[in-house]
């Protein structure tokens, strides 16, 4: 008789051990599942107040781009609603806080707004990355690729005719001359106002033979400007004297 006892034991023990792990395994899923659903209701709560808080913003905001080498100040144009707004939206919900710099060439533009760079696991997709949609093109005549400007990177010409923008990579012109050829095939929304120095530390930075650069240059936070930051209309309780 025991001799049948014991691998009856043994079958319930890996019974109760497989369920112990099923239960387990369920268990980190549906905490997974939670979590991935609140990261989505964060997300969804940043972008309408961002959204709220874009309805109040003056036509050509200045927003601050902090960099782990510095601070660049760019102005975005009103002439480019488009391009503008989805800037707004993405700095405004902290879409690009923690955002790589991740194609720099000395000489020409650095290139950053791959979501993908945040990840370290995704390094050979970094420059592939967006927020799920593209923009169309904005181009303007009067805005050109001059020194810190800021321009929306896009695929080829091949591949994407009519020229439509990343939802959210950018570059910005560290080499007007160099630059010059992409005037009127790019849609530049805006220009630098403070920073052209900082351009420069970044465009000098080592990189690899796919020009990422070898040490981090990290986008802490893009930020509006203090000086562009809406002030609240006081009440004409408030205002009144004692």
């Amino acid at each position: 008789m025991r001799k049948y006892l014991f691998p009856a034991i043994c079958a319930m023990a890996l019974g109760i051990i497989a369920a112990s792990c099923g239960n387990n395994s369920k268990k980190a899923e549906s905490e997974a599942e939670q979590a991935a659903r609140e990261d989505s209701l964060r997300q969804a709560e940043k972008m309408a107040e961002a959204e709220a808080l874009m309805q109040k913003l003056e036509e050509e905001p200045i927003f601050d781009i902090q960099t782990n080498l510095g601070m660049i100040k760019v102005k975005l144009y009103s002439k480019t609603p488009k391009h503008k707004a989805n800037f707004e939206k993405l700095a405004l919900s902290g879409f690009y806080d923690g955002i790589l710099f991740h194609r720099v060439i000395d000489g020409f533009m650095i290139q950053g707004g791959d979501p993908n760079t945040k990840d370290t696991t995704l390094v050979e997709k970094y420059g592939q990355g967006g927020p799920g949609y593209t923009i169309p093109a904005e181009i303007i005549p009067d805005y050109r690729h001059k020194k810190g400007a800021l321009a929306a990177a896009r695929r080829g010409d091949a591949a994407n005719p009519e020229r439509e923008s990343s939802g959210s990579q950018f570059y910005l012109v560290q080499s007007e001359e160099t630059c010059a050829q992409l005037d009127g095939a790019y849609t530049v929304f805006g220009e630098t106002v403070e920073g052209l120095d900082v351009i420069d530390r970044i465009a000098k930075v080592a990189t690899d033979r796919r020009d990422r650069p070898i040490s981090d240059v990290r986008i802490i936070s893009i930020k509006l400007d203090p000086i562009c930051v809406p002030q609240e209309k006081e009440t004409a309780d408030s205002s009144k004297t004692e």
